[in-house]
Order: C-alpha cells, then sequence, then structure tokens
C-alpha cells in the first residue's frame, strides 16, 4: 500500500488542472471515461473534475480496474524536477553581480520562493545565498592567486567593499586577502604535536579557528608539511589556548570522545564544502562510497571530484573523510596512509 497522506481533494485537483510536478509520487488520478491513471503532471488532456477519481497511488488504482498512462507512466519514480532548475540557478547565481532576492531567482528559474530555497539545500547543500557567497570567495582566491591587488579582487568578485567581503564569508580564507596572496604572509598559526595510536597528531591553528589537522609519522615533517602550505606564515608553538583543542582532537583517535566539533578556518571551494559537508554527515561506526556521497550532494557524475575533494581534506577526523570507501570493496587510499584509515574505521566500528 502506498503510505502517503494524500492531500484534500480540492488541492488534488488544483495540482492535477496545474499540472504541478511537485505533487507527483503524493497521488494519481484516474479518468472513468478512459480507464487510466495518471500522474498529476501527466501532459495530456485534462478530463472534467466529475470525471475523475483519485488514488493514493497505481495499487489502490489498479485494484479498482484502472490501467496505467502509457504517457506519464505513473509507476515509474518520477523525475526530480527541481535538479536542472537548481543547475540552472548555480550557473546564475555564479555569474550575476550582487545578491539576487529569491523572488528574482524563483522568476528565473521556476518555482516558488519557498520550494526554490528548500530544494537548493536539499540538493546543494546550503542555500542559494551561501552558494553565491561560495563562488565569490573563490574568484577572491583565483585573483589573489594570479597575484591580483586586494581591492581589484574583492571588486572583480562581485564585493562592495572590503567590509562586505568579510560580512559575507571572507573569514574563510582564514586569514587577510593580502596575507592570502603572499602565502600566508603577516598570518600567525599556532601549532602543536601529541602522539596518538596511529601515529603523530597535528594541530595548527590561526586565531580564527583550526586551519589543519595532519597525521603523520614524526612532528618534524608534519611540520615541514605545514611550512610547504604557507611559506611566509609565522609559524609558532602550541601555546595554553591551542591545549584543549588537541587534547580533543586525541581523545577522538583514541576513541574516548566520539564527535570532534571545533570551529575550522579552511580554506575551500564552494564543491569541496558540499563534499565536507556531505563528510560530515556520515556518523561514527558507518561508511559511505565515494558514489554514494556524489548523490547525496546531488552530483551523482562527479564520483572523481568526490575522491579529490576528500584527498585535499585539510583537517583529519575534523571532517571524517576517512569514512568514504570505495563501492568495489576495501577501504581504498587516503591523505595520511591506508594503515591509519583502517585503524580509524576498525575502531569506529568497534564502538571505540
Amino acid at each position: 500500500m502506498n503510505t502517503h497522506v494524500m492531500p484534500a481533494a480540492d488541492t488534488r485537483w488544483t495540482a492535477v488542472r496545474e499540472r504541478d510536478r511537485e505533487a507527483d509520487g503524493r497521488f494519481v488520478y484516474a479518468v472513468r471515461s478512459t480507464g487510466v491513471y495518471c500522474r498529476p503532471s501527466c501532459p495530456s488532456r485534462r478530463p472534467t473534475r466529475s470525471a475523475v477519481d483519485f488514488f493514493a497511488g497505481g495499487t489502490e488504482a489498479r485494484a479498482a480496474g484502472y490501467r496505467a498512462c502509457k504517457r506519464c507512466r505513473p509507476d515509474e519514480p518520477a523525475a526530480d524536477q527541481w535538479i536542472d532548475r537548481i543547475r540552472r540557478a548555480c550557473v546564475y547565481l555564479s555569474n550575476v553581480d550582487g545578491h539576487p532576492s529569491l523572488e528574482t531567482l524563483a522568476r528565473r528559474v521556476g518555482g516558488s520562493p519557498y520550494h526554490l530555497q528548500r530544494n537548493f539545500k536539499r540538493i546543494v547543500g546550503m542555500s542559494p545565498r551561501e552558494y553565491a557567497d561560495a563562488r565569490r570567495l573563490d574568484k577572491v582566491k583565483r585573483s589573489l592567486r594570479r597575484g591580483g591587488d586586494v581591492t581589484s579582487a574583492l571588486l572583480d568578485a562581485g564585493f562592495s567593499s572590503p567590509s562586505r567581503f568579510y560580512e559575507r564569508g571572507g573569514h574563510k580564507l582564514g586569514m587577510s586577502p593580502s596575507s592570502y596572496r603572499k602565502g600566508g604572509a603577516g598570518a600567525t598559526i599556532a601549532y602543536g604535536t601529541r602522539a596518538t595510536p596511529i601515529g603523530v597528531l597535528m594541530l595548527a591553528a590561526t586565531a580564527r579557528g583550526v586551519c589543519a589537522i595532519a597525521l603523520g609519522d614524526t612532528a618534524a615533517s608534519l611540520r615541514r608539511a605545514l611550512a610547504e602550505e604557507f611559506p611566509l606564515a609565522a609559524l609558532t608553538p602550541a601555546g595554553p589556548a591551542l591545549e584543549p583543542w588537541l587534547t580533543r582532537a586525541v581523545e577522538h583517535v583514541s576513541g574516548w570522545s566520539p564527535r570532534l566539533d571545533l570551529p575550522l578556518d579552511v580554506r575551500a571551494t564552494a564543491f569541496q564544502w558540499q563534499v565536507w559537508r556531505a563528510l560530515a554527515a556520515i556518523p561514527r561506526g558507518q561508511t559511505r562510497s565515494y558514489a554514494q556521497v556524489a548523490e547525496a550532494i546531488g552530483r551523482p557524475s562527479a564520483v572523481r571530484a568526490v575522491a579529490r575533494a576528500c584527498a585535499t581534506n585539510p583537517v583529519a577526523l575534523a571532517i571524517p573523510c576517512h569514512r568514504v570507501v570505495p563501492t568495489a570493496g576495501g577501504v581504498g587510499g587516503y591523505r595520511w596512509g591506508k594503515k591509519r584509515k583502517t585503524a580509524l574505521l576498525d575502531r569506529e566500528a568497534a564502538g571505540g
């Protein structure tokens, strides 16, 4: 039996009359004169209201003697009509100046502002405004990496002023735009290392939050890697402020703490943040395939890009990329070593 609770009769008829795709899957309607039942969005000619019966699903309609429409195929899964709309919305937001309102965006791609907001977050993993901000940040970073001046980079990306840039998420650079452009010049990054059951753990942070958590064989090799990432930043040994975060990270690796919630200050593209948010949603003790993560963010063909986003995750454990494994089996690769990934998965599966 179909378990959907059907809308009221007037609402159902309105959905049929307007060919509302969002009503597909919630009920079917049947036409007595033809003996056929259809999904609400069926493009066939509309019958009169008096000739229509409503059913919760195809099972009920067939039991009443109706057969499925060959045109709209109501027994097949309904295509997600929002995927194309959201794709077009993303293209628009990536190229438009300013912040268009939800109403403007909805008029451009179709649907109501409410449904646009809800489906955008469902498919992309963030709101339209958050996505637009992330895309602008990407533009700023590309310009700065090419050596552009800060003011031009901010204005070209659509920010009306430096204050607007910081208000809309500039903190995600992890440092000032000028410091980012110069490889971390002027930024101070504190770091500390601790021994763990799976090797040495290093945690590094700016004044805004944790910018790196890495696993390795020696403290010296981890510090060298940090210096290569931020060649002109001032690296300082951890002080008292960093100790609680280091302790929590070690407790998490050791299985004493099930979650590792730390303030992050990580540079990333909009796509990387989509992937990383999906990773953070994987429960401890469970795994997902790269393909499943791609599906979860509404990008089923982006399996390789998902794998790259996992490989470039700079904060081990806080963003649990170790919980993503190949569809074909095995644990797959891991930025900090396959043995460490296996140990983490085994510990989590055992409840440790």
